[in-house]
């Protein structure tokens, strides 16, 4: 003969501190279990269309582990009015307004001329596992100097990538942010912090 049991269960704002911190750990195992960096690769590719670079993939891997990164794939050229389109775009970020202005600076030596084909490469995904490929695209001669110059703008720009989707994990996973989705979810506990799940 199957019995019934009655259990009492709780909102999360109902919960003592204790139980509210085992309720985030329950929500943090799986709660983004979705493609929560969406916004930040669309923003990403927006700012990218604006330097020059059509961003055709981006690779990451995060938060904690040795080998975490970002990179993508993609042909950059040079894109006319960049420095002051990326400053309207996003007016606080010095970070991005430095890499489009010396971008643009060492594309003025040679007549705007320079571009880059980026491609991943090895089992990991942060700025050193890339191939870049800088050229001139009438041909001319391209000094290592130069092509280092691109380069390494070209993956400090992947770092940059890299800092906004952990600082986009980092908000998703705060104690501010997780509380709002659990209350927002209507999601019930036991009294320890255990979630509930009705059957």
């Amino acid at each position: 003969m199957p019995t019934k049991k009655c259990i009492t269960v709780y909102k999360f704002d109902e919960l003592s501190d204790e139980a509210k911190e085992k309720a985030r750990e329950w929500w943090r195992e799986g709660g983004l279990d979705y493609e929560w960096y969406d916004c930040v690769e669309s923003d990403f590719k927006e700012i990218g269309k604006i330097l020059g670079i059509d961003v055709t993939k981006i690779f990451f891997t995060g938060f904690s582990s040795q080998g975490d990164g970002a990179c993508f794939e993609g042909y950059y050229e040079y894109a006319k009015g960049s420095v002051k389109k990326l400053k309207e775009y996003a007016p606080q970020d010095t970070e991005l307004h430095r890499i489009a202005e010396e971008l643009a600076k060492a594309q003025k030596r040679f007549f705007y001329g320079i571009d880059a084909v980026i491609s991943h490469e090895g089992h990991y995904y942060h700025e050193m596992c890339t191939k870049i490929l800088v050229r001139h695209s009438n041909g001319e001669y391209i000094d290592n100097e130069t092509d280092e110059i691109f380069t390494e703008l070209l993956r400090d720009l992947m770092k940059w990538l890299y800092r906004t989707l952990a600082r986009e994990y980092d908000y998703l996973n705060s104690d501010e942010q997780v509380d709002e989705t659990i209350m927002a979810n209507e999601y019930e506990f036991t009294e320890d912090g255990n979630r509930s799940v009705v059957t």
